[in-house]
């Protein structure tokens, strides 16, 4: 059975948050009180749900798993995309609230990371829509020498914005929120960098109205941010590439690559420098989609925004 794709020129910041307050308090309520057991025990029925009511996700889900393996996927395969994406969900519900001795965590890259980290110089951590990034939060005997703020838009996710709150209010209050105007943002991480923290981005969205470049990703063209490259340029600060990979289970690989010490775009040949640093972060998490395709979840087609837009907008 094949699917249509999705209208044409639909933002991904269009489509609302799987689930909506209820369903992310419901599962609060049964992870906390009815234990990891029951929950997971649930992801079942709720990834049915997904499956069957979420038209837009299992098709971006089809035509994704299609050109990542390279053949039509399966029910089956796309049902198990879903599922990963509903486990990790539940799992950031016992990551926020601070239960990280559940999970088996193994960790690749933390000496290159501690390496680059200074009292007075953070590191941005560039991550993308793969996995757990919260699974930061389980580092083994680290968490008092490395100090997280997320950057999150708060007005797109309204109610992961409220569950945070209800698990962790002191976490919540460390997040820097994208949604303010751009300066303000880009003071607001600077000021994160100076007290020696990691300021973690996802870059593999842009938001409504940013600058982006399209770029070769999976063999086709697709749009990346390019705001997290400038502002690391901007602020001469190192960026690691930071990778939470969900094994089953209780089971996560998180892996850091050291992406530039710093970055630096001369003034005649910007954009083609610009342009070639997210072609590098692009193929990067290609070869990380490839091996772990189950861990992508943007659940929308990076490749019509591509195809729709006449030319680049930086």
């Amino acid at each position: 059975m094949t699917e249509s794709a999705r209208p044409a020129g639909e933002h991904w910041s269009d489509r609302p948050e799987g689930g909506g307050r209820f369903a992310l308090w419901l599962l609060r309520t049964i992870a906390l009180r009815g234990g990891r057991p029951l929950a997971r025990a649930l992801l079942y029925p709720v990834t049915l749900y997904f499956f069957l009511r979420r038209a837009p996700e299992r098709r971006a889900s089809r035509a994704f798993l299609a050109r990542v393996t390279g053949r039509p996927p399966s029910a089956w395969a796309v049902l198990r995309h879903l599922h990963a994406y509903a486990a990790t969900t539940l799992d950031r519900v016992y990551l926020l609230a601070g239960r990280h001795r559940r999970f088996d965590v193994r960790v690749a890259g933390l000496d290159d990371l501690r390496a680059r980290l200074r009292p007075d110089r953070g590191i941005l951590l560039l991550g993308a829509h793969v996995g757990s990034f919260e699974v930061l939060r389980a580092l083994p005997g680290s968490r008092a020498d490395l100090d997280v703020r997320v950057v999150l838009d708060t007005q797109k996710t309204p109610a992961m914005t409220e569950l945070l709150h209800a698990l962790n209010p002191t976490l919540a209050g460390r997040v820097i929120d994208a949604s303010r105007p751009g300066p303000e943002l880009v003071f607001a991480i600077d000021r994160a960098l100076r007290e020696g923290a990691m300021v973690a981005v996802l870059a593999d969205r842009a938001r409504p109205h940013e600058n982006t470049v399209a770029v070769d990703f999976l063999g086709a063209p697709a749009r990346f941010p390019t705001a997290p490259f400038l502002v690391a340029a901007l602020l001469k600060v190192p960026v690691i590439l930071c990778w939470g990979i969900y094994r089953g289970g209780a089971r996560y690989d998180l892996a850091f690559e050291v992406f530039a010490d710093e970055l630096a775009f001369a003034r005649a040949d910007r954009d083609a420098e610009l342009q070639a640093a997210v072609q590098r972060y692009a193929h990067r998490l290609e070869r990380i989609v490839r091996e772990h395709p189950d861990n992508w979840f943007n659940f929308h087609d990076f490749w019509d925004a591509a195809a729709a837009a006449p030319a680049d907008r930086r």
